[in-house]
């Protein structure tokens, strides 16, 4: 019996989106909540946190999740995934099948600066990101699963590449 075909989440951007960070595609924990890094042990939220520390208001710890959404939008970072539809089983990128992928293109994006892609199966179509005609960058998955980096090492990574085209008072 083959998995069933899993749809995933709408893409998290505003006009004002200067860097779109792009994942491969939800895991279960992600779909059940409806929510981009939805998995406790997933460090994006952790990350961009330490990045751009919040206010009261959008800690990780007290926060909704669209209070989250909110405060990531208005520092002009959004997210997607690169594939809109698969099939898999759990949570794994290697277990993707017949993916089908989004179409970055048409999100329209005009304050687009950047591309960054969370990890290395989300990176596999920076060829088809590249037309866009920003920067592309490969990051650090933070996915419980990429276990070989530690938080400082992913942090440095992603603040490296967030700096370049945000600014990180902001």
């Amino acid at each position: 019996m083959a998995p069933a075909t899993l749809t995933g989440l709408a893409p998290l951007v505003s006009p004002a989106t200067r860097v779109l960070i792009l994942g491969s595609f939800p895991g279960v924990r992600s779909l059940q909540a409806q929510q981009y890094y939805g998995h406790p042990h997933n460090q994006f939220w952790k990350i961009v946190h330490a990045i751009w520390p919040p206010d009261a208001h959008a800690s990780s710890a007290s926060a909704s999740y669209e209070n989250r959404c909110n405060w990531l939008l208005e520092r002009g970072v959004g997210v997607w995934d690169v594939y809109a539809r698969c099939e898999r089983e759990g949570s794994l990128d290697s277990a993707i099948r017949n993916a089908v992928p989004n179409d970055i293109a048409a999100l329209h994006l005009p304050q687009l600066q950047a591309i960054a892609h969370n990890g290395g199966e989300s990176f596999k179509h920076a060829r088809h990101t590249r037309t866009l005609g920003v920067p592309v960058y490969q990051l650090p998955s933070t996915s419980p699963a990429n276990a070989s980096w530690s938080f400082e090492r992913k942090l440095a990574a992603w603040r490296e590449v967030m700096e370049r085209h945000i600014n990180p008072l902001e």
